[in-house]
């Protein structure tokens, strides 16, 4: 009997090498570009390291902003059945699809002078976020924290509720069922969801100079850095520039789910 064959349609090679040489090609004259003869140097000139340790130290704050906020945000959207949840899901997801400029400008006419929120932190207690360290952080959970929320929502939802409510049925309070039950549930998610968000807040641009400013040693994170080298430097601004790209790489490697380890 004939083995069926089970090829891919030939016509799809064709769109598909287009969609890879798309991806692929400009990293490579990224490389080309870069002189690595100066690369030490120009990665570890004093505004570099300032701006990736800056960039480390806000996005790992980011971070944790979202497990904190985002975390609990997720187990609601995913086992809330009250009227509008579906509205909220909506809201939680725009800074996924709102161009960072837009959310920088809606952070900055809410915690600014003029917003209300910004009068009230200054009248009260003389605090103005905007073009500070803590504006960074702000605008990159912002942007970073529905990363964290669609993951762990979508693994709660695949889950389902039926472990939590057989260990409720068995007496467990609400709390004990969360921390027993439900987190060691979504623990892969979250691994992952982390990672991405750290990535996220990482490369964060838009909101960032929009809301924080480009401060030199305050907010001035690296992907400011390599804009603010354009102008300048360009050979240390396509250096930083690969540095972001090797970062982007470990973070696909590291936050590759698990079920398609295996998939050639």
């Amino acid at each position: 009997m004939r083995k069926a064959r089970t090829g891919l349609p030939v016509l799809l090679w064709v769109p598909a090498c287009v969609a890879l040489a798309l991806v692929v090609l400009p990293v490579v004259g990224l490389v080309a570009r870069t002189d690595l003869r100066d690369f030490p140097s120009l990665v570890t000139s004093p505004g570099a390291v300032h701006a990736l340790e800056l960039s480390l130290r806000t996005a790992a704050a980011s971070t944790v902003l979202c497990v904190v906020l985002g975390g609990p945000l997720a187990v609601v959207l995913a086992r809330s059945h009250a009227p509008g949840t579906r509205l909220l899901r909506a809201i939680v997801l725009l800074p996924l699809v709102l161009p960072p400029v837009v959310g920088g400008l809606a952070l900055l006419y809410l915690l600014g002078r003029n917003g209300f929120a910004g009068r009230i932190l200054d009248f009260v207690f003389g605090v103005r976020i905007p073009f500070t360290t803590a504006a960074v952080v702000i605008a990159q959970t912002f942007v970073a924290m529905p990363f964290l929320v669609v993951g762990l929502e979508g693994a709660l939802r695949t889950a389902g509720e039926r472990y939590e409510a057989v260990a409720a049925t068995l007496g467990a309070a609400p709390w004990t069922v969360f921390r027993r039950v439900t987190v060691p549930l979504v623990l892969p998610a979250l691994g992952s969801g982390l990672v991405l968000s750290f990535a996220r807040a990482l490369g964060e641009f838009g909101a960032t100079i929009t809301f924080a400013g480009s401060l030199e040693g305050v907010t001035r994170t690296l992907p400011l850095e390599v804009y603010t080298l354009g102008e300048t430097d360009v050979d240390g601004a396509v250096a930083l520039s690969l540095v972001l790209v090797l970062v982007a790489v470990l973070v696909i490697v590291v936050a590759r789910p698990r079920a398609i380890e295996g998939v050639p």
